[in-house]
């Protein structure tokens, strides 16, 4: 495994400030799977798209598999991982899981984004923890830092509680708490000293 750059932000999560311009990201917590010099991809992992049903969008993709996988009782729901490419699909789950074009951010998680590694779900080769998510937020290069800059977001390390929680209405008060702030108290201005 790559030994990552310091300056770059590929595993950790950004959280959204009280401020953020964009409503496609009002109170996100968004996973960011890459960064470098040329920009950044990241997925959106609290915005749920309540009237997709993932054993429906597993029927439009004709993926089935002999044995029955209830994902009713897994509770997954599909979540909406930002504006980019909206109808592709991405696995975001936990290290112990591979396949043959996931990309794994660190051990504890990888992105993969392939129909063959949605039938291998189905087949119940699963990972411990996952999330479907549908499109990603992406950055040109510099953009991300600048938005920081501007107090659009606060970084944080990714605690894989909180990122696979099904309960992904509360991820951005989790995450914001996860760092010892007080929701109530984040102020959208930024100060300069």
């Amino acid at each position: 495994m790559a030994v990552q750059n310091k300056k770059y932000l590929t595993g950790k999560i950004l959280i959204a400030m009280p401020g953020m311009g964009d409503p496609r990201f009002h109170h996100a917590v968004i996973f960011i799977c890459a960064h470098d010099e040329k920009g950044a991809m990241g997925l959106v992992i609290n915005h749920g798209l309540p009237s997709i049903k993932f054993n429906d969008l597993l029927g439009q993709l004709k993926v089935e598999s002999d044995i029955k996988v209830s994902f009713e009782k897994m509770k997954l729901p599909v979540m909406y991982g930002g504006p980019v490419e909206s109808a592709r699909g991405f696995l975001l789950h936990s290290g112990d899981f591979a396949h043959s074009d996931t990309m794994q951010v660190s051990s504890s998680f990888g992105v993969t984004g392939t129909l063959g590694a949605l039938k291998d779900v189905v087949r119940g080769k699963k990972p411990e923890n996952l999330m479907f998510i549908l499109g990603y937020a992406g950055w040109e290069a510099g953009q991300i830092e600048n938005e920081i800059m501007q107090n659009a977001w606060l970084v944080a390390e990714p605690d894989e509680q909180i990122v696979f929680t099904s309960d992904y209405k509360n991820k951005w008060i989790q995450a914001v708490n996860k760092l010892g702030i007080d929701p109530g108290q984040l102020s959208s201005s930024a100060g300069r000293a």
